[in-house]
């Protein structure tokens, strides 16, 4: 199955979620007219590490977002991996994926299961505990959020429901983009899938990013990678090299898992 997918790169605006909103449909209606069949979104484009402030700027219930995914997603018919924001929900703040179908429904939504002490997200957000699957175009596939990757046993639990695409969201510091290029590959090669991810550009006032937005094929390749600067670039995959991979090398077939702890 070929799926065409565009990766909308952000400069997020610390803290200032009237221009990051702002910032949504264009990029939405730019990857529609290019024909993609799914956009996606960095992490928490809404606020940044705005942390200290979330009781002033996180998205209440998520209602904001999901309002406006919501809406975009029917009228481009397209669907859209929201990336993450900060969302207030019960109590707490969370890190929060949304993904939205092109009728406009809700598929799924994840909160950030691993969380970042270095950029103190243990002090003020609460972690999710579940995991995450939906459909594109009939394909399965699985999400997390940035520090996610460097756990992989996590992601091969969310790997073994047959998903063909991991989504990662991400604001990955510049400091660390040749760590992000080889967790990525390493990913993409252990669980034999697409991996998607989709890091934000600019800075904030602790940290620059460095975008290097990418897709790896199953073999670990670098097919499509991007600069260091906000941009919108769309790229087809054929999942059906998920099948070659997996035909060639039964990794999954091969797991001893009653040794592995």
């Amino acid at each position: 199955m070929k799926i065409k997918i565009a990766l909308a790169q952000l400069d997020i605006k610390f803290g200032d979620p009237d221009k990051n909103f702002a910032q949504i449909e264009p990029n939405v209606q730019k990857a529609a007219t290019q024909n993609a069949d799914i956009i996606v979104f960095p992490e928490m484009w809404n606020t940044g590490y705005d942390l200290t402030r979330l009781d002033k700027v996180a998205d209440k219930e998520g209602q904001r977002t999901q309002t406006l995914l919501a809406e975009l997603a029917k009228k481009y018919q397209i669907t859209i991996h929201g990336g993450s924001v900060s969302t207030e929900k019960n109590g707490a703040f969370y890190n929060t994926t949304y993904i939205y179908a092109p009728d406009g429904k809700l598929m799924t939504t994840y909160d950030k299961v691993h969380l970042f002490g270095l950029m103190h997200e243990d002090e003020y957000l609460a972690s999710g505990v579940e995991e995450d699957h939906f459909e594109i175009k009939g394909i399965h596939a699985t999400s997390v959020i940035c520090y996610d990757i460097r756990f992989p046993e996590w992601l091969r639990t969310l790997s073994l429901d047959d998903s063909r695409i991991l989504f990662v969201p991400a604001e990955w510091p510049t400091s660390r983009i040749p760590q992000w290029r080889r967790l990525l590959a390493a990913r993409a090669i252990e669980n034999q899938s697409f991996v998607v991810a989709v890091n934000r550009v600019g800075s904030d006032p602790d940290n620059p990013f460095g975008g290097h937005s990418g897709i790896y094929n199953p073999m670990g390749d670098e097919i499509l990678t991007l600069d260091d600067q906000p941009q919108l670039k769309v790229f087809t995959i054929d999942t059906k090299e998920t099948d070659d991979a997996r035909g060639f090398m039964p990794v999954f077939e091969d797991r001893r898992p009653e040794l592995y702890r």
